[in-house]
């Protein structure tokens, strides 16, 4: 078998692997569908919310109405996350026939900006004491002058032109005023408290937020919660549902395989890993055929990669400036420009690399260091084929007419006008312009074709 086949065979048996193992963990971790009895299913949430966060809770609330659950707790601890994603798993809880409790906790946790709104959506909203929740202005996306928040104790004067840029963020805030507004609304809870939230960026903790008819109940826990809310009646899309929660059974359900995995390629830092990797292995493949590994192994990653960016909010043009970025290195490695490609490739891969991601809100974002050593990585690639380059223009020509001249052979015979001399192991036809006796040594001073132009080699000069 030659080398391809064996590559081919190796890459075959490592995709079975994989696949044997997908398949493992897929009959061994518990499924969504599976049927149980009725009870309390508890989701748990201590990340931004992003894709994986919103394919988790749709799944876990579909779940929980298919096995006849009493309700679904969705514990909650964020710093907000991705409207997109936000917005999924509410229209999730509110098409739920299954009545969702959100419960920030434990102590300490947060229900900041995104998790703001989920509450709100909720049926039931829920505390533990010392945790708060709030701060839900909408992050911009794209950035730019005037599209940031307000600076604090900045004051704004609404008879005054708008500034460049901040018409954008005034739809952005006008709309999720207006959003948060009718989930206060449906749930009926504090409705200016909301808006507040989010217009001010204001926040509250669980005592002032009960005091404010934000949320419905305090608790230490998730029993003490079953407890509380034990007998309330509460409106799904189906209609009224008096809730007999206490005593029932509590049944945590965490994130399997397909969830975890998308929250890792769903992480900023490794789509833009994966990205790299699928642009570099099939660059290699170009430029190696048949070696058949780079080729396979980028084109899952850039497959991998193509999957998370969609779900993320992605500025096109970073990602075309980045493949610019890194096709230009890799051209310089072929075809030298002494920098001007290389030093290019590593502009447009920075540039690229930093407005990817096109928003800022918290966990979303690709790590500067990570983008700075990747550029480092192509920054020392391109100087090492540069000192490459330096270095061979400097050294003596070794092949061709350049390297003839200047050498000393021997005369062979008489040279009256030609004759033949012996240079480099080689015997050539050889002409001078004074006479030259056989023996003598000889200095080329030019290629005539294929006769050599030599004069008689003085050793002392």
């Amino acid at each position: 078998m030659n080398n391809s086949g064996r590559n081919v065979s190796i890459v075959m048996r490592l995709l079975l692997r994989v696949a044997a193992i997908v398949l493992l963990a897929a009959v061994t971790v518990p499924g969504y569908g599976a049927n149980g009895g009725s009870g309390v299913v508890v989701l748990e949430v201590a990340d931004a919310i992003g894709p994986a966060t919103s394919d988790y809770l749709r799944r876990g609330i579909e779940s929980a109405a298919e096995r006849d659950a009493e309700l679904v707790v969705i514990v909650l601890d964020t710093p907000g996350g991705l409207d997109s994603s936000m917005r999924d798993i509410i229209k999730a809880i509110l098409a739920s026939p299954v009545p969702v409790a959100t419960f920030v906790y434990p102590s300490g946790s947060r229900a900041a900006s995104a998790g703001t709104y989920i509450l709100y959506a909720s049926h039931i909203a829920a505390m533990a004491p010392a945790t708060n929740l709030g701060a839900a202005t909408p992050v911009p996306i794209g950035g730019g002058p005037g599209s940031g928040p307000d600076k604090p104790g900045e004051e704004t004067d609404d008879d005054a032109a708008p500034d460049p840029g901040s018409a954008q963020k005034r739809k952005a805030i006008n709309d999720a005023i207006a959003y948060i507004r009718s989930l206060a609304e449906l749930r009926d809870r504090n409705a200016e408290w909301a808006e507040t939230a989010v217009s001010k960026g204001e926040s509250l903790s669980a005592e002032a937020a009960l005091e404010l008819g934000v949320i419905e109940v305090i608790s230490n826990d998730i029993p003490g919660l079953l407890e509380a809310i034990d007998g309330r009646t509460v409106t799904t899309e189906f209609g009224p549902v008096t809730l007999a929660t206490a005593g029932l059974t509590i049944e945590r359900q965490l994130p399997d395989w397909r969830t975890r995995l998308l929250s890792v390629i769903t992480n900023p830092s490794i789509a833009y890993l994966l990205l790299l990797v699928g642009i570099y292995g099939l660059i290699f493949e170009g430029y190696n055929p048949g070696a058949i590994v780079p080729g396979v192994v980028g084109a899952i990653c850039l497959l991998l990669a193509a999957y998370a960016l969609q779900l993320l909010p992605v500025n096109y043009a970073g990602l075309a400036l980045i493949a610019l970025g890194v096709v230009l290195m890799i051209a310089e490695l072929f075809a030298p420009s002494f920098g001007a490609l290389g030093i290019g490739g590593v502009i447009a891969f920075v540039i690229g690399s930093v407005i990817l991601i096109d928003t800022d809100v918290p966990g979303f974002s690709i790590s500067l260091s990570l983008i700075f050593s990747m550029a480092l990585a192509g920054g020392l690639l391109v100087f090492a084929i540069l000192a490459v380059a330096i270095r061979a223009r400097r050294a003596p020509v070794v092949t061709g007419r350049e390297e003839m001249i200047g050498d000393i052979g021997e005369a062979r015979t008489d040279i009256a006008e030609t004759g033949s001399v012996w240079v480099h192991s080689e015997l050539w036809n050889a002409r001078a312009a004074t006479p030259l006796q056989a023996g003598e040594k000889v200095r080329v001073l030019d290629l005539d074709g294929l006769t050599l132009v030599v004069e008689r080699y003085n050793e002392e000069g």
